[in-house]
This record gives C-alpha cells, structure tokens and sequence, in this order.
C-alpha cells in the first residue's frame, strides 16, 4: 500500500482492458493491465497500460512497467519465481487468485479482503 492507503492495483488484461473484462491467465503475455486506484475500500480511478512484447526485457519487463505507474499491488492467476522476486524488490505486493475471471470482479475481492497475498510455493516452473 502507498503511504497514504492508496493501493495501485495492476489486474492483467485480456483485449482493451477495463473492469469488464476478461483477466489473463498469464500475466507476462497479457495483452494490457487495468489499474485500479483503491482508496479508503473505493474504487477512485480506473486507466489501461499497453503490456509490450515479453521478448522486450524478459520476465523482468513488466516489472520495470508497472513500478513506472506507481503500482504497489498485483493480482495474478500464475506467475514465475523470478518476476515473483522482482516485484518484491520494488516493493508490489503479489496476490494470487486463478478462480475469478473478471477484472471487476477480481478487484471487489481484493477490497473485501477475500484474496491471499501469493505463497511462493504457487510458481510457475520456467519462467
């Protein structure tokens, strides 16, 4: 969380992104990541960030990415060890969910306090 509550929150994106679409199953190859602004439990803004080719920079790009966008938390479906270290060192929480298929629907459970900060232990192996 930002130091004044506000959590960023980067939900990876399938097609043009929004809170109506579908979230992507792999977060480095996801078309575009919605980010969500949180502020006292509400939804305060809402704005699409194009995702580049993963061949640009690796696992580590979008990483890079969304910390240039002030992101602090992330929700994923699956994600590999080293991007998994990346965002903790600069400072973005990782939270894992597979079974919510909806960006606005992903985000809500994350305001409710229904989703769990990632175990390493949920990795994906070659990454």
């Amino acid at each position: 969380m930002a130091e004044d509550g506000r959590i960023v929150l980067a939900v990876p994106s399938i097609g043009e992104g929004g809170m109506d679409t579908e979230r992507s199953g792999h977060f480095g190859r996801c078309d575009c990541f919605t980010i969500v602004e949180i502020a006292d439990g509400a939804i305060v803004g809402t704005r699409v960030v194009d995702n580049p080719p993963h061949e640009e920079g690796g696992c580590l790009r979008p990483v890079n990415l969304l910390a240039s966008h002030g992101v602090n938390a992330l929700i994923v479906a699956g994600i590999g060890a080293r991007p998994l270290a990346g965002f903790d060192a600069a400072g973005i929480t990782v939270y894992f969910d597979d079974a919510i298929p909806n960006v606005g629907d992903a985000v809500a459970a994350l305001v409710a306090g229904e989703v769990e900060i990632i175990d390493p232990g949920y990795v994906c192996g070659g990454h």
